[in-house]
């Protein structure tokens, strides 16, 4: 019984680390096909995911910031979405960060302003804050940002790879109806006018 326990106890050990994985790659997977919906270069999308949380949705703060993002529940409600919600707090992480870029106008102020609030980047005449903390923040995504865009992410590849190609032109189908005379006009070098009588045709 005692083998059967530690033979157990072991095997599940051995598949936590790849079922961490594969959830850490669907999370990465996410953040990169909302990314790219919304207009946000996932690189930098998931250097946030990675400093906020490591890609940890059960992740919480002492603050009550909570998920991958570490978005305040409150914050998420105002955006009309569940911080709970690992989808809901993947899209409300990108928003909040693309909002802060709108504002402000740059990369480093707009991580400013999602680490220390964009009140204080107001305060600092839109500077980074003198906080230690959010100076941190900054240098440690802009360091994993730089790197991604050196070397993207599986999930960043795969993504441009699953692009679908454009789907081709179809023409719409014409009805016309046998009792009425049809006009069609070919346009080329020298346009060609002609009718069709229903009455030449014979079914």
């Amino acid at each position: 019984m005692k083998k059967l326990l530690l033979f157990t106890t072991a095997i599940v050990f051995m598949l936590f680390p790849q079922a961490q994985a594969s959830d850490i790659n669907t999370i990465k997977a996410t953040i990169v096909k909302h990314s790219i919906e919304m207009g946000v270069d996932p690189a930098i999308a998931l250097s946030i995911a990675r400093a906020e949380s490591g890609f940890r949705h059960e992740a919480r703060s002492a603050h009550g910031a909570v998920g991958v993002f570490q978005l305040m529940p409150s914050t998420a409600k105002r955006m009309g979405l569940n911080a709970y919600s690992l989808n809901d707090n993947i899209k409300g992480g990108i928003m909040y960060y693309k909002s802060m870029y709108k504002m402000f106008g740059s990369v480093e102020l707009a991580l400013a302003a999602y680490n220390a609030g964009p009140g204080n980047v107001k305060r600092y005449n839109n500077k980074v804050p003198p906080y230690a903390e959010t100076k941190r923040f900054i240098a440690k995504i802009m360091t994993d940002y730089n790197r991604l865009k050196a070397n993207p992410d599986p999930a960043m590849i795969n993504a441009t790879k699953a692009k679908p190609a454009a789907p081709k032109a179809v023409a719409a189908p014409v009805a016309a109806r046998l009792d009425e005379k049809v006009h069609v006009e070919l346009i080329d070098e020298d346009p060609i006018e002609f009718e069709l009588n229903p009455e030449t045709f014979s079914i």
